[in-house]
């Protein structure tokens, strides 16, 4: 497909809402692809046990035969009060924040030689980082409701009053910081990874980028980035779903010890990472492949 070249005369306004339903389609689609492994995921980032394939495979058949098929995409529907607005404010973000930084993109026919990289890190680094302060309660309560039993919350309106009553309002933003420390290399590398690779295929080739080779870019982004922020990916867990853990330090240095102590680096800092191999590059693939085509696409119709 022959993406479109972008029309100076789009306004501001056009320019930020197309981003920002391009964003919204791209996080829904990726998250609900790979709902049932991130559900996985956090049920062994929030506990003891040790992970393996084999446990992760028995986890979701025991999750099947218990409460049916769609009980693998249980707090999905949080996921996505989460994640659109979420996507969709870190598009646009990114696209603004390029804006300010004077960052250009070869894909649109444009030069980034004198743009230095660190603007692409930097950019997408402040993008994740506007986006998860935006809607941080929103990924709090989606965890809770992932890893609870059906008896203990009904829907994320439930969450949120029982977190509220019982917890107090502070509660809701328990991990926030392990977030923004994470969000920052996860985020910069992911988006300056993809920018990148988009531009290199710029500079190499006559030929447009097409939707395989998104994907493919995307799938690379994903993988490097997750590796680099991992660790703070399980403390942010442990401190969102604490009352359901055992004796944690609310602090990142305390969680990163006790894990350290009790599991290891591998088995405990890197739980499940295997399996995020797995995702993350599908769910970081999908979003900005679907990003990209839904924008050239909103573009040429608006």
């Amino acid at each position: 497909m022959n993406p479109p070249k972008e029309t100076p005369a789009l306004s501001h306004t056009k320019r930020v809402t197309t981003s920002l339903i391009a964003g919204a389609f791209a996080g829904a689609i990726a998250k609900t692809a790979i709902a049932p492994l991130d559900r996985t995921k956090i049920n062994f980032q929030t506990s003891h046990e040790r992970f393996s394939h084999t446990k992760a495979a028995k986890f979701i058949v025991k999750t099947y035969r218990q409460d049916g098929l769609f009980s693998l995409w249980r707090g999905n529907s949080a996921t996505m009060a989460r994640i659109v607005p979420y996507a969709a404010l870190q598009f646009s973000a990114h696209e603004q924040w390029k804006h300010v930084l004077g960052i250009v993109d070869h894909e649109h026919g444009k030069h980034t030689s004198e743009t230095l990289q660190y603007k692409r890190f930097v950019a997408g680094s402040l993008a994740g980082m506007t986006a998860q302060s935006l809607t941080y309660p929103l990924d709090l309560t989606r965890a809770r409701l992932a890893v609870s039993p059906r008896s203990r919350y009904t829907n994320l309106l439930d969450v949120f009053s029982k977190i509220v009553k019982e917890e107090g309002f502070s509660t809701l933003y328990r991990g926030y910081i392990a977030t923004m420390v994470g969000v920052i290399p996860y985020a910069g590398t992911s988006f300056f990874v993809y920018e990148s690779l988009k531009n290199w295929h710029a500079r190499k080739s006559e030929q447009p980028i097409n939707p395989l080779e998104r994907l493919i870019y995307g799938a690379t982004a994903g993988g490097i980035a997750q590796t680099s922020s991992y660790p703070l990916d399980i403390v942010r867990r442990r401190l969102q779903v604490g009352q359901f853990s055992r004796g944690y330090s609310y602090s990142i240095i305390g969680i990163l010890k006790e894990v350290y102590r009790e599991e290891g680096i591998f088995h405990g800092w890197f739980k499940g990472i295997t399996l995020n191999f797995i995702k993350g590059p599908i769910a970081v693939g999908l979003s900005f492949v679907t990003f990209d085509l839904m924008q050239n696409f909103l573009r040429t119709i608006v």
